[in-house]
């Protein structure tokens, strides 16, 4: 059974505009929400602290995620920002989420915040991987911020990192700093400012919510690590219209760039046109697997490429290919490739050792 690492989890927001506890399992979560006010488009969790020892899943990248006054629902009207004070508080009470986790269950989940962190975890994990119940490991978390909009001076990302924060996706549905699959632009002069700092902090860049012209921008220009934390490719979902999904061009910059990009299992980035609540059963998780083989095909490599969920990213159940129940069933992915006639290291590069070596990059040796 493979390890995995999976690199785009909204934990924290779920946590705290739906309460979610990810200590319980999927059922538990789906039995607590079955008669309550959430959405079906984002009801039937995926993801629980025993599915994550079922999958063998040893580390998720955890998102600091808020959405603009915009995107608001009912159930998150106290939880959206309309200026950097309120989008900074958001952030905030969410990396404190994260820090509490850890304080409280150190056995179910523990924050990586330097290569020692890393190490620890990862020998835990190959030494003794988990049986659930009878063995259970700790999950990782490695704090990703999704959308940049409570930095009011990009001088404040040092206190960021000194909280724990080691990526920065700078857009999310449209921002001050880049363009985004939205909202078309290149980097304003305050995002290429935000980018210097985040060279010299030794943050990573995530480019998934970026416009084709802001990403080639950051490839080029960007002297830090620049990944895709969860990005499908465009060539694959005919009809797709936005640049959600990458261009060709895109991915190969990430390649020449010796960089990764994580591969999501989600219906509307896997066939155009696909709405919440349409029928997943002509949805399988071989076109998941079809976007991961053109990568290493495009790359000649299967170096380039791994798993980025955004699993319980204001989706749930029925947003996934059929044969997934929950993130448990994310062995498919390497029982696919082995089928594919994917080599053993092939798939663990794939489903960890891709994510593992840029981690080790980015990660300070000790905290």
């Amino acid at each position: 059974m493979s390890l995995f690492i999976d690199s785009h989890q909204d934990i924290a927001f779920n946590l705290l505009s739906l309460q979610r506890d990810y200590r319980h399992s999927v059922l538990e979560t789906r039995k607590n929400e079955q008669d309550s006010d959430i959405p079906a488009e984002v009801g039937q969790a995926l993801l629980g602290w025993p599915e994550y020892q079922k999958a063998n899943l040893a580390l998720i990248f955890g998102t600091l995620f808020i959405l603009p006054n915009s995107k608001v629902t009912p159930l998150t009207v106290k939880y959206t920002y309309d200026s950097f004070v309120k989008a900074k508080k958001l952030y905030q009470a969410e990396i404190d989420l994260y820090h509490n986790l850890a304080q409280q269950s150190p056995d179910m989940f523990r924050l990586i915040l330097c290569k020692s962190d890393l190490n620890s975890l990862i020998d835990v994990w190959k030494d003794s991987p988990a049986q659930y119940p009878q063995h259970t490991n700790p999950v990782g978390i490695v704090i990703l911020m999704e959308g940049a909009e409570g930095i009011a001076n990009p001088a404040e990302l040092n206190g960021w990192w000194e909280q724990g924060l080691r990526m920065v996706g700078p857009v999310w549905d449209g921002g001050r700093f880049c363009g985004s699959s939205t909202q078309p632009g290149t980097f304003t002069n305050e995002g290429k400012d935000l980018l210097r700092v985040m060279s010299e902090l030794g943050m990573a860049l995530d480019i998934s919510h970026m416009d084709t012209q802001s990403t080639i921008y950051a490839l080029d220009h960007f002297n830090g690590q620049v990944f895709a934390s969860h990005a499908n490719v465009l060539n694959l979902v005919p009809g797709f219209q936005s640049e959600r999904l990458f261009k060709d061009e895109t991915i190969r910059g990430l390649i020449d760039r010796d960089s990764v990009m994580g591969i999501m299992p989600v219906n509307f980035f896997l066939k155009a046109g696909w709405h919440s609540g349409d029928d997943r059963s002509v949805i399988s998780i071989n076109l998941m697997l079809n976007h991961i083989d053109y990568v290493c095909q495009l790359a000649g490599s299967a170096r380039h490429v791994a798993i980025g969920t955004d699993f319980d990213g204001g989706l749930g159940l029925r947003d996934v290919p059929y044969e997934i129940n929950s993130i448990s069933d994310i062995q498919l992915i390497s029982t696919g490739l082995e089928n594919r006639g994917y080599q053993t290291a092939e798939i663990d590069a794939i489903c960890y050792g891709n994510w593992l070596r840029m981690l080790e990059r980015i990660l300070p040796l000790n905290g």
